[in-house]
C-alpha cells in the first residue's frame, strides 16, 4: 500500500514484534501450567500411594512397608518434578 494509505494494523514491523511478544508470553504460560500440573501429579501420586498402604505388624515393620512404597514411588515423582523444572528453563 502507498505511504499515507490506510493501514489497519499500523506499522507491519511493530505488529510483527508485538505478535512475537504475545507468542512468547503464551508459550511461557503454557510451560508454567505444564510444570504446575506435573508437580501436582507427583504430589497426588504420592498421597494416593501412601493412603493405599495397609500397614500391619510392629512399628518397625510398618516403617519398612512405608519405605518400600516410597522407594518405588519416589523415582517417578522425582522424574515428574525434574521435567517440570526443565520445562520452566
Amino acid at each position: 500500500m502507498e505511504e499515507g494509505g490506510f493501514n489497519l494494523f499500523g506499522d507491519p514491523d511493530e505488529f510483527r514484534a508485538r505478535m512475537e511478544e504475545l507468542s512468547e508470553q503464551m508459550q511461557s504460560s503454557q510451560r508454567v501450567a505444564w510444570a504446575d500440573n506435573a508437580i501436582k501429579l507427583a504430589v497426588e501420586m504420592t498421597v494416593a500411594s501412601v493412603s493405599q498402604l495397609d500397614l500391619s505388624g510392629s512399628p518397625d515393620q510398618q516403617a519398612m512397608q512405608v519405605r518400600d512404597a516410597i522407594r518405588v514411588l519416589f523415582p517417578e515423582a522425582v522424574t515428574l518434578v525434574r521435567e517440570a523444572r526443565e520445562g520452566l528453563s
